[in-house]
């Protein structure tokens, strides 16, 4: 069993949900704004959605076929055809000019209006359509349910109908609701403008020649791309440099948007630019968080041109970078936009390996969960370093070793926070 150590470790540290919600509490959800449904995937809807009417909107026809009355076809079979009027053909887009009567039947195409007296509709297949050489009678080979293949006026949707709740968020399958009840406009709260920053006088940017000293900057796209999966809109510029000057001109730079995301500068050994600046024009904290990858953090407000953005500083090392921000950056995202809440989701997994936790902090340690046997199986990348970025796209969750922990044996299983949802793990599961 895994080994404890003495509850008082690092007590001094702020845990992971007390930092998120001291940063949450600072955040609420924006205005309200209205956009083309074309455009609204992603968003999230602001008032309920009431139906002005009825999908269908009028009984239709679920198959080409011929709208018939159950009286007439009571007895039909392969052995007993019966034979009706054709009195006219209904095609999708066109109401019906005549009703049905005893002995009569409408050719009818899917999605079509049902004419009036008509109870059922048989499908082509089960008619001797293909056989018969006229057109004004029609064989009928099979006997129906009441309503069988129409899709009833209401069925779907009812007029009055409260379709979809304030805070759901808009999918490919909303639109299609959205549409079929005839909005072109939504209201919904408005996106979250990020701004991305990485400072550090070593960074120079993707596409530039490698210099000796240097690296290359990839906290930026990996936090905007993080950023815009999770919904919000990023505007990104060249990293800062550590001086007042330059950091100062880059920040100021973010006058219009709802958060500042810098990556760097927020540790003990890190140049106190940073903090000189985030200091100077704000509210700033900078917290030790117990977990590891990603202890330093910083979180408060900054002033530019005399607006108060709330602004989270992240760790220079990659994997640090992008853990701080699933684990605080993300929520506020959430929190902005109108989501719920929602958490990764947690599974139980076998360790195939022993994971160290050397610190007693909280480990999230990267691990490929996979199945084997029947058996789902956690097995940690070999290197864990927080510099080593090719560890996230490797591994799909993280191992969690508890505060004051000291060792995760193998063979024992624990709990695995999936980077996918539930719906992107059910084949690991299943």
């Amino acid at each position: 069993m895994s080994k404890k150590r003495k509850s008082h470790y690092h007590a001094d540290m702020l845990s992971v949900e007390e930092a998120r919600e001291k940063i949450l509490s600072v955040f609420n959800k924006l205005e309200e704004i209205s956009v083309n449904l074309e455009d609204s995937l992603g968003y999230v809807i602001s008032k309920d959605v009431v139906s002005k009417i009825n999908v269908p909107p009028w009984n239709n026809s679920a198959m080409d076929g011929y709208a018939v009355l159950l009286k007439d076809v009571k007895k039909a079979s392969n052995d007993n055809i019966v034979y009706l009027n054709v009195i006219e053909e209904i095609a999708a887009g066109n109401m019906p000019k005549k009703s049905i009567s005893l002995g009569q039947a409408s050719r009818i195409m899917t999605g079509a209006p049902v004419p009036d007296g008509a109870n059922a509709v048989v499908p082509f297949e089960d008619t001797d359509e293909n056989q018969s050489k006229s057109k004004e009678k029609i064989g009928i080979k099979i006997d129906v349910v009441d309503f069988e293949n129409i899709r009833k006026c209401g069925e779907d949707i009812s007029e009055g109908d409260k379709v979809i709740t304030k805070g759901t968020e808009i999918t490919p399958a909303v639109v299609g609701v959205l549409a079929s009840i005839g909005y072109d406009q939504i209201e919904v709260y408005r996106k979250p403008k990020v701004g991305i920053l990485s400072t550090g006088n070593e960074l120079i940017e993707p596409g530039e020649k490698l210099e000796k000293g240097k690296i290359y900057n990839s906290n930026s796209s990996t936090i905007a791309s993080l950023t815009e999966q999770y919904g919000g809109e990023t505007i990104s510029q060249t990293h800062s440099e550590d001086t007042i000057e330059d950091l100062e001109k880059k920040l100021y730079n973010f006058h219009d948007v709802d958060l500042i995301v810098t990556s760097a500068g927020v540790s003990k050994g890190d140049y106190d630019v940073v903090k000189d600046v985030l200091n100077k024009n704000g509210d700033m904290n900078f917290w030790s968080v117990n977990m590891r990858p990603a202890k330093p953090l910083a979180f408060g407000q900054i002033v530019i041109k005399d607006k108060k953005i709330p602004l989270i500083g992240l760790p220079g090392n990659p994997v640090s970078a992008m853990i701080a921000f699933e684990k605080f950056g993300r929520y506020a995202i959430d929190k902005m936009s109108g989501k719920k809440i929602k958490h990764r989701p947690i599974i139980k997994a076998t360790l195939t390996e022993d994971i160290h936790n050397y610190d007693g902090r909280r480990l999230y340690a990267r691990v490929k969960v996979s199945k084997e046997d029947s058996k789902i199986i956690a097995t940690p990348l070999k290197n864990q370093s927080s510099g080593v970025l090719t560890s996230m796209f490797l591994s799909n969750g993280l191992a969690i070793c508890p505060s004051g922990t000291d060792i995760l044996k193998k063979d024992q299983k624990i709990d695995v926070e999936m980077f996918g949802w539930n719906e992107d793990i059910s084949e690991i599961l299943n």
